[in-house]
């Protein structure tokens, strides 16, 4: 089984990925949250930091782009080629409302004909190997049968798949029975991307498709950052080894970002995933979350680590 990190902007980027990729690893390939690229053709400080290859030693690491113009997306492959990047990924995925009302992410797949224009620029010009990150639809899964006619038409690196429309957001669940037939109609490699948030739950959807090879998981990943061990090995998390991650990253995040506050915001936005993996968390957290300065925040961290036990069903 491949295991992969979906790319979850503002939370898994560069220093996540370090963090991760050295203290518990378990994973095929790292995705970099998106690059949108802009009217003057270059990448923003955050997009440049984490495509940098010295920021991704190690590990196989595949850069995600956010377009829906066919020039911008083969000048950034062009871009990311000269970085040694030999694999990207087009988002087709993003339901955010920032995105979606300018034809981007999820909000091109309501335009079929133009996005089959678009794949067939973007694969006749791109020299480097193309993966595509989709949802079902823009409004209705029954979409989706026109959608995988178009994708079925070039040769994909692999087609991942979260079976939710742009309108479910990340509520409701992932229609399976879409993506089952997905998976049997696809003429490319597919992924599933969706709600594996526990070995149970990857345990779970496997049984139900023994015939796929690959998943990635996002949120999944930032609640236990072990979890690919623990689906591989069976392994739970050590509490230890956790302890090492975050204080990997808490510093990581202090060295680069500038203002207390800055680092605050980044930790804080950890611990609403992180914290239900441990026993009776609830009072340690909003000590976290009420923290305006980074001793009452360590303070605050150092007291759940040594008070509470990570819990026994991961």
């Amino acid at each position: 089984m491949n295991l992969y990190l979906a790319p979850l902007e503002g939370v898994t980027g560069y220093l996540f990925r370090n963090a991760l990729y050295e203290y518990f690893g378990g994973i095929d390939k790292y995705f970099i949250p998106f690059i949108k690229p802009n009217q003057h053709g270059h990448f923003s400080s955050r997009e440049r930091d984490d495509i940098l290859p010295e920021h991704n030693r190690g590990m196989y690491a595949v850069p995600q782009i956010l377009t829906n113009s066919a020039d911008d997306f083969v000048s950034t492959a062009e871009k990311l080629e000269a970085f040694g990047y030999r694999e990207i990924n087009l988002n087709l995925g993003c339901p955010s409302k920032t995105v979606v009302p300018k034809g981007r992410g999820s909000g091109f797949l309501a335009y079929p004909d133009e996005l089959e224009r678009f794949l067939e620029e973007i694969f006749d010009r791109t020299r480097i190997e193309i993966s595509i990150k989709t949802r079902i639809g823009k409004n209705s899964s029954e979409e989706f049968e026109r959608l995988l006619e178009i994708y079925n038409r070039f040769p994909m690196k692999e087609l991942i798949i979260h079976p939710r429309t742009q309108l479910d957001f990340y509520k409701n669940h992932p229609n399976l029975e879409v993506y089952a037939e997905a998976a049997q109609n696809s003429t490319n490699p597919v992924c599933y991307n969706g709600d594996i948030f526990s070995k149970k739950g990857y345990l779970t959807f496997t049984e139900a498709f023994p015939q796929t090879d690959t998943v990635m998981i996002g949120r999944g990943l930032v609640m236990n950052p072990g979890l690919a061990v623990l689906i591989r090995s069976g392994e739970n998390t050590k509490k230890e080894t956790l302890k090492r991650f975050h204080d990997k990253l808490y510093e990581s995040y202090r060295e680069a970002i500038p203002g207390d506050r800055n680092v605050l915001f980044k930790m804080k936005e950890l611990w609403a995933f992180l914290a239900p993996l441990f026993t009776d968390y609830q009072k340690y957290v909003k000590k976290i979350k009420k923290a305006e300065r980074l001793k009452a925040y360590e303070d605050a961290v150092e007291a759940l680590f040594s008070e509470q036990e990570l819990k026994e069903e991961q």
